[in-house]
């Protein structure tokens, strides 16, 4: 939220939107319209009566300007539980509220604007006058069940943007637009990268072989990067007893999320919503050492959360998670040394992908919320010792960084490394977890120097996070033209005419058979329509092959990116692709 202003107005827009409704709707039954990041929306029932569709949202939006010229007063009052069900006894979602929110004899608060009067906490502007009429527009309709439950009724939900100004509004939009060109779901059937089924199910994507090799090239990416640094490959399986979970507190925090898996006897397995409890039992299978550690852990691997169908949306939400996961099992004196060198493989990993430049980043050390202390497991001075770590790390490395209060997870402190993609839009990718919880509840140990028992301190990290959010985000910051080392396909071979089919044939195997990802096109259409698809499916070089080609053993070259570039043998060629990855 940027501030309160900008809070108040949105809160202020969706009581005008739902007194615009019911006025040209009167059957229309309210449900809730809260504030969300770029503006309000408001769910409503329109059963028994006309549903408004995209057409009729220009027609809300002109009343809710005239709404707003008026310069209506925003007025407040509190009512008993009995005044607030006689005042919505005809508007059952509200009663519904009104029975959630009036525990423990709580008074409720109703505000008014103009004729229009709704049940609501508060957070509004005293005055329509406040509002400007150029800034706020109404966006699109959308489904969404009552209270994001799917067992519940589909509702109507309208969408608003709002802004403090025009100028802003109108940057949103052009931001907006710019997205729904580079739209991963659009780009990603285009490019023929992954597919969704309606016999899997929602939720569950498919990638295709070109997709999987995006999928591969970013794992190998990271691999060649963090094996320097001592990584081991690690595999686990992809159900477990609930026993693990409720061990590591992942159970009464998420339980509802998960997959449950029932098999012939009466013991209850789970589908892995996570991998960080598995790992640590591989760390307890035997007797460890000071001299082992640390013990660095690495696997990309599959979890499943049951995520609401109405939440899900292409790769950026989804049931099916491939975890890009890593944990570190060391003594305290190695923690600053082990976080370093998680940092430095997040950012050799960005800079492949030139993400990683002044004023593209920034980190997000995500602590605790100190005024609800009882969200989170373990001790205090644990917990104090962890962040105090985390912010003196990223300190002496001199990143950019803040300090957020409310964002650490259950266990633990992190560094969240906050991206921007090309159209300035911010998107949480890599972390750095670091955990005194969990070695202490699974009641894992090493022989430390004095031969004493030691809990070892845990680290969880995330390189890219979920590949299919990861690939959601860069299929948009590139919009389908990846650089070199991650495109699916890297090279396309083109023969002119039936003569240069033979040697375009010989190029495309040996540059196979070195693993460049190569398609060839010896097709019978046109030089030109060859050309536009390998443009269209954005594919970084070209090899054009004719008469002159195949009398001097040349490759003529075709950038993407950079143009023309001539002729080179393919040697030459092999030499400049092989630069890039």
């Amino acid at each position: 939220m940027e501030n309160e202003k900008l809070h108040n107005i949105r809160h202020s827009l969706a009581h005008l939107l739902a007194s615009a409704v019911l006025e040209k709707y009167p059957h229309a039954k309210l449900a809730i319209g809260p504030v969300i990041e770029t503006g309000f929306y408001y769910d409503f029932d329109f059963s028994g009566g006309p549903t408004p569709n995209a057409d009729d949202l220009k027609d809300l939006e002109k009343r809710i300007k005239h709404l707003v010229k008026q310069t209506l007063d925003f007025s407040g009052n509190e009512v008993s539980v009995s005044e607030a069900k006689e005042i919505f006894k005809e508007a059952p979602y509200k009663l519904e509220l009104i029975e959630e929110f009036s525990g423990d004899g709580k008074k409720l608060t109703t505000y008014t604007v103009g004729k229009f009067l709704d049940l609501c906490r508060g957070g509004h502007v005293d005055n329509t006058k406040e509002i400007n009429a150029d800034a706020f527009k109404l966006d699109k309709l959308a489904g969404a069940y009552w209270r994001g439950d799917e067992k519940n009724k589909m509702l109507t939900r309208i969408y608003g943007l709002a802004f403090e100004n025009k100028e802003s509004l109108d940057a949103h939009l052009k931001q907006k637009e710019e997205a729904q060109k580079r739209d991963h779901r659009r780009l990603g059937k285009e490019l023929d990268l992954f597919t969704f089924s309606e016999l899997i199910g929602p939720g569950l994507p498919l990638f295709t072989p070109k997709g999987t090799a995006m999928r591969d090239a970013i794992i190998e990416k990271i691999q060649s990067i963090q094996k320097n640094f001592g990584y081991q490959k690690v595999t686990i399986p992809h159900i477990t007893k609930k026993d693990l979970y409720e061990k590591s507190g992942h159970w009464t925090k998420f339980g509802e999320e998960l997959f449950k898996v029932k098999g012939a006897s009466n013991t209850e397995f789970v589908m892995k919503p996570m991998n960080c409890p598995h790992h640590t039992q591989i760390f307890a299978s035997k007797q460890r050492s000071y001299k082992d550690l640390p013990i660095r852990y690495a696997e990309t691997t599959m979890v499943y959360r049951d995520e609401q169908a109405g939440e899900l949306l292409g790769l950026s939400r989804v049931r099916s998670i491939s975890q890009d996961d890593g944990h570190v099992f060391c003594a305290v004196e190695q923690i600053e040394q082990e976080i370093n060198n998680v940092v430095s493989v997040i950012e050799q990993f960005y800079t492949a992908l030139c993400m990683f430049n002044e004023g593209d980043f920034w980190v997000r050390v995500s602590a605790r919320d100190k005024k609800e202390k009882e969200k989170y497991l373990g001790k205090e001075e644990n917990w104090n010792r962890a962040e105090d770590i985390l912010e003196d790390i990223v300190k002496k490395k001199g990143l950019p960084y803040k300090k957020v209060d409310g964002e650490a997870a259950f266990y633990g402190p992190k560094l969240d490394f906050m991206f921007k993609d090309a159209i300035g839009r911010e998107w949480q990718l890599a972390t750095a977890q670091l955990d005194f919880v969990m070695p202490e509840r699974f009641g894992l140990e090493f022989t430390n120097e004095k031969g004493e028992k030691e809990a070892p301190v845990m680290i969880h990290r995330a390189i890219a996070g979920s590949l299919e959010r990861f690939l959601s985000v860069i299929i948009e910051h590139f919009g389908g033209a990846f650089p070199v080392w991650l495109s699916p396909v890297q090279v396309k071979v083109i023969s002119i005419a039936e003569a240069h089919k033979e040697y375009a044939k010989d190029v495309f195997e040996k540059l196979r058979d070195i693993d460049i990802r190569v398609e060839l096109d010896d097709s019978d259409e046109s030089l030109g329509k060859k050309i536009r698809q390998g443009k269209l499916e954005k594919v970084p070089y070209m090899l054009v092959l004719g008469g002159e080609e195949l009398e001097q053993k040349k490759v003529m070259v075709e950038s993407r990116d950079e143009g023309k570039i001539g002729q080179k043998t393919l040697e030459e060629f092999i030499e400049l692709i092989k630069s890039k990855n």
